[in-house]
C-alpha cells in the first residue's frame, strides 16, 4: 500500500459536544436536524483517522478490513433496540475497529478506538471471546507457556495499557505464577488505555499515540490470532 498524505488533524471541540448533546436529545427529530453535524464532527474525522492508520494496520495484519466507512471500520450511530429495554435510537459513543471481516469477529482479536462525550480509549483484544477460544488460550498456556511470556513481555515494562475483561471467581490453574494468572483467569480479554478528553484528542499527534500503542500490542495480537485460528480448526474437526 502506498504512502498517503496525512488527513487527520485531530477531533474537533464539536465532536465531544455533539455526542454530549445527542445523549441529552436522543430522538430522531433532533438527530435529523443535526445530521450535517454528525457527518462533519464525527464521520469525517473518523474516516480521516482510519485512512491515516490504514497502511500501519495493514503491516500488522494484511487481512484487516481497512475501508474508512460505516459498517466497515466505523461503527453505526444507530442502536439495535429490538432486544433492549433502552429504546433510545442512537449511541452516544462511536468507535473504529480494525478486524478481519467475518461473522465471528466478536470472537477474534481486534484493535479499537472508542470515543464518548467525556473520554476516549483504545486498545486490542476480544469484544466477546467464546468459552472455546478462552479454553484454547489456557490450553496453549498449559502446553507452551513460553509463547504467552514472549507475547506479553512488553506488559510489565509499560504504563499505557491495563488488562480488562471478566475473570472467573474461582480461576482454573490457581497454582500458576501471578504473571501467568493475569491472562489465564480471564473469561474475556482485552488491553485498553483509558483517557479523559485531553489535548491529544484534538491534535494530529493522536495518530502517533495510536500507532505506537498498537505496535506495542502487535506481538500479543498475533499470538491471540494464532490461538483463535487453532481453536477454530479444532472446533471444525470436532463437528
Amino acid at each position: 500500500m502506498g504512502a498517503k498524505a496525512d488527513r487527520f488533524n485531530g477531533f474537533l471541540p464539536e465532536t465531544a459536544e455533539f455526542l454530549n448533546d445527542l445523549r441529552a436529545n436522543n430522538n430522531k427529530p433532533w438527530f435529523e436536524a443535526h445530521r450535517q453535524d454528525y457527518q462533519e464532527y464525527l464521520i469525517r474525522p473518523l474516516q480521516d483517522l482510519v485512512a491515516d492508520l490504514g497502511g500501519f494496520m495493514y503491516a500488522i495484519d494484511p487481512l484487516f478490513e481497512l475501508t474508512p466507512a460505516v459498517n466497515k471500520t466505523i461503527s453505526r450511530i444507530y442502536r439495535d433496540t429490538r432486544f433492549s429495554r433502552d429504546k433510545s435510537p442512537y449511541k452516544s459513543a462511536m468507535w473504529i475497529t480494525f478486524k478481519r471481516p467475518g461473522k465471528d469477529w466478536k470472537d477474534a482479536p481486534a484493535y479499537f478506538l472508542e470515543i464518548s462525550p467525556e473520554s476516549y480509549r483504545y486498545g486490542m483484544g476480544f469484544y466477546g471471546a467464546s468459552k472455546e477460544t478462552m479454553d484454547g488460550l489456557r490450553k496453549v498456556i498449559d502446553e507452551q507457556p513460553d509463547r504467552l511470556e514472549k507475547a506479553t513481555d512488553f506488559y510489565p515494562k509499560q504504563q499505557e495499557f491495563v488488562i480488562e475483561g471478566e475473570t472467573y471467581k474461582k480461576a482454573p490453574g490457581e497454582d500458576k505464577p501471578e504473571h501467568i494468572m493475569l491472562w489465564y483467569r480471564r473469561k474475556n480479554l482485552y488491553l485498553v488505555c483509558n483517557r479523559e478528553i485531553d489535548d491529544r484528542f484534538f491534535h494530529k499527534n493522536l495518530v502517533e499515540d495510536l500507532t505506537r500503542g498498537f505496535n506495542l500490542l502487535a506481538p500479543l495480537y498475533r499470538f491471540l490470532r494464532e490461538v483463535k485460528d487453532q481453536s477454530a480448526r479444532q472446533t471444525r474437526r470436532i463437528r
